[in-house]
């Protein structure tokens, strides 16, 4: 999807920002699944979550192909808004992010305190994003899309640390990447091509947000209602063409995890790793722990795409009967 060129520009860019983020393959979690399991830690980014790669190189080829814009707006439930305010940040731009009514308080804060100018409408991502369009079109301002070529050149370059981090005989025969918008698996998909990385690539979504599972089903779009009280960085009612056809030509699978599914797969990183994941970045790890007697003894890989979560509901996860090791 990319040539050697452009993915070393992309490792030049993001690297001048962040180092690579940690993988690891915990004990706990082998004891526990019966199966390693590498984790590639993306929470530990400088935004908590893997788009904001994904920002870093959309704004410089931004900044070097066209004139400079007056000043940049996109919608969000929060982590490619702190994506684009940081990378606004960065380059000098004002940034505008619109979310949806009742979005995450702390997701909110943070892009704040990138500078973003948050605005609040509608009652799910679909409506802040026609909204977020609109204000484009009235303000004379650079629409961010959620999916872009350039997104995915990013985001990218976390894969590519990944399948490059292995030996002989250590690399997954699977690896669960989260679906939400549709750059992470598209990213993931173009790594495993540039690096030769021989896996399975299995598309995780939320059982209530099912638009890229119906739709990997038809083989077309299809609209699905979004209800999830939980992985609200998986809440898309409406699959992107152009992901959908990387989806639909890269994916062995597409599996649905429940809520439920989610929070014991975020209550698993915390006692195993003590790392915070927020409902999309245990996503991934559900869909393991799903598949989890099928996949006895094998290797496989999986991302904590994000670590923000509002801390009540954090609370209220871990509240909940804390897992018991095997």
């Amino acid at each position: 999807m990319f040539s050697r060129e452009q993915v070393q520009d992309a490792m030049r860019t993001v690297g001048a920002v962040m180092p690579p983020t940690p993988q690891y393959a915990w004990p706990l979690l082998r004891e526990r699944l019966g199966m390693t399991v590498w984790v590639k830690h993306e929470n530990h980014t400088p935004t908590g979550a893997f788009k904001v790669r994904g920002g870093l190189t959309y704004f410089e080829t931004l900044l070097r192909e066209q004139p400079r814009p007056a000043g940049v707006i996109s919608a969000t439930r929060g982590n490619h808004g702190q994506s684009v305010g940081l990378a606004a940040q960065r380059y000098g731009l004002a940034a505008t992010v619109v979310v949806p009514r009742g979005n995450s308080t702390e997701k909110n804060a943070a892009m704040r305190a990138f500078g973003v100018t948050l605005i609040e409408h509608g009652d799910d991502f679909q409506a802040a994003r026609e909204f977020a369009i609109g204000l484009a079109a009235q303000r004379g301002l650079h629409m961010v899309p959620s999916f872009h070529p350039e997104l995915v050149r990013g985001v990218m370059t976390g894969w590519v640390e990944f399948f490059q981090g292995f030996g002989r005989g250590e690399a997954p025969q699977v690896v669960f990447v989260p679906i939400g918008q549709g750059s992470g698996f598209c990213a993931a998909a173009a790594a495993r091509a540039h690096t030769g990385a021989k896996c399975e690539l299995v598309g995780v979504v939320s059982a209530h947000a099912r638009t890229y599972l119906d739709s990997f089903r038809e083989r077309k779009v299809v609209e699905a209602p979004v209800t999830t009280q939980l992985a609200d960085g998986m809440a898309c009612r409406i699959a992107d063409r152009e992901a959908l056809d990387i989806v639909l030509a890269e994916a062995q699978d597409v599996i649905a995890v429940s809520d439920d599914e989610v929070a014991q797969a975020m209550r698993v990183l915390f006692a195993d790793t003590h790392n915070v994941a927020e409902g999309a970045g245990a996503a991934a790890l559900a869909g393991a722990i799903q598949q989890q007697a099928r996949r006895q003894g094998q290797v496989v890989g999986v991302p904590l795409s994000g670590g923000n979560v509002d801390t009540a509901v954090f609370a209220r996860v871990l509240a909940a009967t804390a897992p018991a090791c095997r």
